[in-house]
């Protein structure tokens, strides 16, 4: 007797649909871990670019201070609580700089070099009155609570708002305090300045810049990197 081929069996519908069941399954496993990685990596991605923007402000704060000088006509570098204020050296001669805390977030401001005196005055003016909306301010860092700067003198660290060591400015002699408290006629101060009883007094009586600062920066939502940043950073020996 002949025998027929066996015709193949194909599949059945269950058959078919369990088969996509289970690759629906694998396939969403597989979207789950691919967008994990996806979010960790663009968490670590801005992580990391917040470390570098942070270090960045670091090291622009650090060279800055690394450059302050005492004109002895306006105060070398004074901190209120929210902004830090200094005068530091240039190609072109000095500028005023200033560095403050607005609605969470640090920013910069520097004045145009100068070499007079005129000019100097009138950007240390100016550096205190900032609104945060000058040209020329830099928005360095965002999400940033609170702000706190320590100066380093004679030994010991103390908040930089408490007042520092008052020094008497070269060449100032006693004769001339009592001169300008008794009312009389200015005489030339440093650079060839002619200034009033205040100006004189100011630079007769001066705070003394500290050896060192350290600053700390509390940064919180929106920053990146909660939590609190210090950097101890030494400033230049003054003349």
């Amino acid at each position: 007797m002949r025998s027929f081929p066996t015709l193949a069996r194909g599949f059945t519908l269950i058959e078919v649909l369990v088969a996509l069941l289970i690759l629906s399954v694998l396939a969403a496993t597989a979207w789950k871990g691919l967008d994990a990685i996806s979010t960790a990596r663009q968490v670590a991605d801005g992580s990391l670019q917040q470390t570098l923007r942070l270090q960045s402000v670091m090291t622009q704060l650090e060279a800055d201070l690394s450059q302050v000088t005492d004109t002895q006509i306006v105060t070398g570098m004074q901190f209120d609580g929210g902004s830090l204020r200094l005068t530091r050296r240039t190609a072109a001669g000095v500028q005023v700089v200033v560095w403050t805390v607005r609605e969470r977030r640090l920013l910069r401001w520097a004045s145009p070099e100068t070499s007079r005196v005129g000019e100097l005055q009138e950007h240390w003016r100016r550096a205190t009155q900032l609104q945060g909306r000058e040209p020329g301010t830099l928005v360095a860092l965002q999400g940033v609570d609170g702000w706190q700067v320590y100066c380093f003198r004679s030994g010991s660290l103390s908040n930089c708002q408490s007042s520092g060591n008052v020094v008497r400015a070269p060449g100032a002699a006693p004769a001339a305090a009592a001169s300008a408290a008794s009312g009389a006629e200015a005489a030339p101060g440093p650079a060839g300045v002619s200034g009033d009883q205040g100006a004189v007094a100011s630079l007769l009586s001066r705070e003394q810049l500290p050896q060192a600062v350290r600053s700390q920066l509390t940064l919180g939502e929106g920053s990146g990197m909660a939590g609190v940043v210090s950097r101890d950073m030494m400033l230049p020996p003054q003349p």
